[in-house]
């Protein structure tokens, strides 16, 4: 990560919940960018009882913490904190090609109409319908943002945005705050680009719960009824769905340089 000598032009915020099994990939790969600007990498803490905020430290990233329990407390917080012109929202399980920020930029640079850009993620491994599962959706925004000029659906784990326009996150809607009331947002200030070219790379161990599980209790019951009841009485209803927490499998995608959690080589010294 580049040092930080002036005001950088992104800040990445990354919250943090028990993720010491991933965060390490997720820092490395951004340690790997070729983009030659500066960047600063924000971890939020957000109330972790395992090593993450030590190995986040280890890896040279500023870790703030946030107590109270939710990603959206978590990214409002890391997102107060930043510095930098242009803010990008990603997950601690989540891992980037060298040239993603230097592509984010790109575009930025092409129009300065744009006060948001969106892109894909994929997940790493998992089932088939996994694999099938962004394709099929993040094509249809690609088409739709094609159609229309601006996507209808942006994912936290891949979306960059001009600080200067940001009114706040959602905080009472922990299921959809941080995307579809982000874009609700985002859209009445000005375009949001939607970068297909530009995916990131996401652990697909929320997947291991079953096709049902996702489509009936994640999707339909949590985030789609938990976003629409809390808009209308604007206070949380349903709440969060359950962490996905496992062990950590083998999730490639074939990047350079090959990233593994690096937890096993230093995980007693950094909790001595």
């Amino acid at each position: 990560m580049s040092k930080i000598a002036k005001r950088p032009r992104f800040s990445v915020v990354i919250p943090c919940y028990n993720e010491e099994n991933y965060i390490g990939d997720t820092l490395l790969s951004l340690q790997s960018q070729d983009y030659n600007g500066e960047f600063e990498v924000i971890v939020v803490d957000n109330n972790s009882t395992d090593a993450s905020a030590k190995i986040a430290k280890h890896y040279g990233a500023t870790v703030i913490r946030e107590k109270r329990p939710g990603v959206c407390w978590a990214r409002q917080t890391g997102t107060e904190a930043a510095i930098g012109e242009i803010v990008i929202s990603t997950d601690a399980d989540t891992i980037f090609t060298p040239n993603w920020l230097a592509k984010l930029d790109c575009t930025f640079n092409h129009s300065n109409n744009f006060v948001a850009v969106a892109g894909p993620c994929i997940y790493r491994s998992g089932p088939f319908w996994g694999k099938a599962y962004p394709i099929i959706l993040f094509s249809a925004v690609h088409g739709y943002a094609k159609l229309t000029g601006h996507p209808f659906y942006v994912t936290a784990t891949n979306l960059a945005f001009k600080k200067s326009y940001f009114d706040g996150y959602d905080v009472h809607s922990p299921q959809g705050g941080d995307e579809l009331s982000m874009l609700r947002q985002l859209k009445k200030k000005g375009k949001v680009g939607f970068q297909y070219g530009n995916p990131v790379y996401t652990s697909a161990r929320r997947l291991k719960r079953g096709l049902f599980y996702n489509i009936f209790v994640t999707l339909f019951y949590y985030y789609i009824c938990g976003y629409y009841l809390d808009r209308i009485f604007k206070r949380t209803i349903i709440g969060s769905a359950p962490a996905y927490r496992f062990d950590l499998e083998e999730e490639s995608i074939g990047v350079k340089p090959k990233l593994r959690s690096t937890l096993s080589l230093f995980s007693n010294k950094i909790n001595d």
